[in-house]
């Protein structure tokens, strides 16, 4: 598990193959979907989850100016790296030993 930290209008592009297994839940802040199309998306509260296998979202994006987080759950044994060079910092886990 890791947390992706945007920015104030940051915006990370989304690789379909690296987010193809892995769940986000917003933290903090809001997050905007983009669609394939550049369109804008649904914009996610807190405690709003996301799924984007198959969905076709191009991006996430900070429509606010504090820094928003997500928490991103993939399953067991899969490698933790970050899936984008973006700003983001991995937080430790909650109630856990880092």
């Amino acid at each position: 598990m890791w947390t992706l930290a945007l920015r104030g209008g940051a915006r990370v592009a989304v690789v379909a193959a690296e987010w193809r297994d892995a769940l986000g839940v917003v933290t903090c802040g809001r997050v905007q979907l983009e669609l394939r199309d550049g369109e804008p998306g649904p914009v996610l509260g807190r405690g709003a989850g996301f799924w984007l296998r198959g969905t076709g979202v191009r991006a996430l994006r900070n429509p606010g100016r504090g820094t928003a987080r997500v928490r991103v759950v993939t399953p067991q044994g899969q490698d933790r790296r970050m899936p984008f060079d973006a700003p983001v910092r991995e937080l430790p886990s909650e109630g856990g030993t880092t």
